[in-house]
């Protein structure tokens, strides 16, 4: 008995234009045309072959009528790259918190400007970037 999620291997029988037919043991399959790829799809030969044997994923079973709805780009993706999403502490210091290095900061990028030009020069580019907003 095949169950939803499960991967299996099937051979190709048969394709159209709407999708590919394939046989999974004693089941008939399907892998509707939008199941090859997240992008358009112009033509599945370009994908598959009659007689070939291809891993895909099952994404319904009818039990009753021993039909799979079956996926080929969850299996063969063609771009993107599977990985571990790295994990960051979100969160922020309070202005209060960080005005000191902010300063120290800024007087360090503008050594020939004392600390009251520098925090004139910061207040004016802030103006303007707020008027462009």
């Amino acid at each position: 008995m095949i169950k939803k999620g499960e991967i299996v291997y099937g051979k190709i029988t048969n394709i159209l234009g709407y999708g590919a037919f394939v046989s999974v043991g004693e089941y008939d399959g399907l892998v509707h045309i939008s199941e090859f790829s997240d992008n358009y799809v112009r033509n599945i030969y370009d994908y598959v072959k009659v007689g070939e044997k291809v891993k895909l994923k099952v994404l319904d079973v009818d039990e009753e009528n021993k039909k799979l709805k079956l996926s080929y780009k969850f299996i063969n993706k063609t771009r993107g790259v599977k990985c571990e999403v790295p994990k960051y502490k979100i969160g922020f210091k309070t202005l209060k918190e960080n005005i000191n290095v902010f300063i120290e900061k800024q007087l360090k990028e503008h050594k020939d400007l004392n600390e009251t030009e520098v925090l004139h020069e910061i207040i004016e580019k802030n103006k303007i970037s707020q008027v462009g907003s």
